[in-house]
Parts: C-alpha cells; structure tokens; sequence
C-alpha cells in the first residue's frame, strides 16, 4: 500500500507542521457544508436550466455568475459530457507513492482523467499549490492503475461554477516531489510557519501559530 494519502501531500505542501498535528491526532471531521457544494459538481446540467435549483444551490457567487461559467465550461471542453455525467465516481485510487479517492474518473478518448472537486474559492488563475500536489497525485495513481500515462486533470470548484483542465507539467510534478519528500522526512513537529495567513483557518492555531519575532529580529 501507498505510504501517503492524497490529503496528507496536499497538507505538506500547505504547512508541515500541520500534517505532523494531523498524523498525531487523526484526520478531522469533514467541515459542515462541504459535502453539499461537492454535491454540485454531480449536478451541473440541472444548475444550468433550473432556475430554483440555481437560487437554492450553496453557491458562493451570484447564480448569473455561476451559470454564465458553466456555459463556459461547457462550450470549451471536449470532455464536458462525461465530466458533468461521470461513470465513475468516488474511485479509490493507489499508486506506488500515495492513495486516496478521485471525486470523478471522467472518461477521454485518450483514457480515463481524474477530477477532484474542492470546496473553496479558486485562485485567479490555475490551482492552489496544495492542491496541485493533491491532483497530480490522483493522476500519479491512477497512471499506475491503468498502466499508461495520465497527464492532466481537472479541478472543480462548483460553488463558484469553475471547472478547470489542469495540464500535470515538470513544474506542477516538481512541486508534488517535494510535498512527498516533506512528508517522508516529518518525525518530529516542523518548524512553526511565518505565513500567518495560513494559521485563520487552521484548526491547530491556538496550539501553534506563526512563528513570533522580536523587533531586534527583523532589524
């Protein structure tokens, strides 16, 4: 069995001090919420010509928005059919380095690409890096499954009607490699991050915050 799971990667490459709180006290609850917006992604074609499904749906934009984005998403990929309806869903996937599950398997006339789908806000363009390591671990692990290379994959954030084709190149694989190598080297509490931005949502940050500095320090 694969050492990692797809959730413990993507927590190295958002702070490692938190995977090491993770591994200590268990994986946490599910956040409320979380599973209706992934609900979403399972409901596309009805969000784009029901108009009380849209204004009741758990979207964080407006529904003109959401929907105009699903037109889009539509109109531009190939895959959209299969993405929208998939055949596979909820798919466990084990590779050689990590496992974890694939919210769809969306089936391409090249083979089968994994799609995740996230809960928050996406950024301007592209994925979050930690959830860059997530996705290229799905694509890694079903590779190995089916024997042939995955090389793509998509990120969905339903409530904001965003799908996007995320292309697995050097850079994205580099970053994944360095998440699995700071999850294979945690054994002991990593340093504490400087990036307070990352402690508001974190669940261990009365515990253990940002790493504090005198003003002698910054001088």
């Amino acid at each position: 069995m694969a050492d990692h799971t797809f959730r413990e990667l993507e927590t190295a490459a958002y702070c490692p001090r938190k995977l090491y709180y993770r591994r200590r006290d268990g994986p946490p609850d599910v956040p409320e919420g979380v599973g209706a917006i992934r609900d979403l992604a399972f409901d596309y074609d009805r969000l784009l010509t029901d108009d009380a499904a849209l204004l009741t749906a758990p979207i964080e934009v407006d529904p003109t928005t959401v929907r105009e984005r699903l037109r889009a998403a539509r109109d531009r990929l190939d895959d959209w059919d299969a993405l929208a309806d998939p055949a596979d869903r909820d798919v466990y996937l084990s590779g050689t380095d990590a496992r974890g599950v694939a919210h769809k398997l969306v089936r391409t006339d090249a083979g089968p690409v994994p799609s995740l789908v996230f809960a928050g806000k996406p950024p301007e363009q592209g994925v979050w890096e930690p959830q860059t390591v997530r996705l290229v671990a799905a694509a890694k692990a079903l590779s190995w499954g089916c024997e042939r290379p995955v090389e793509r994959a998509y990120a969905e954030y339903p409530a904001h009607g965003i799908v996007r084709d995320v292309e697995l190149t050097a850079r994205r694989t580099g970053i994944y490699r360095r998440a699995l190598r700071t999850a294979q080297s945690i054994d002991g509490p990593p340093a504490r991050t400087d990036n307070d931005a990352k402690c508001g949502p974190c669940e261990y940050r009365e515990d253990c915050g940002v790493r504090t500095r005198s003003l002698r320090s910054l001088l």
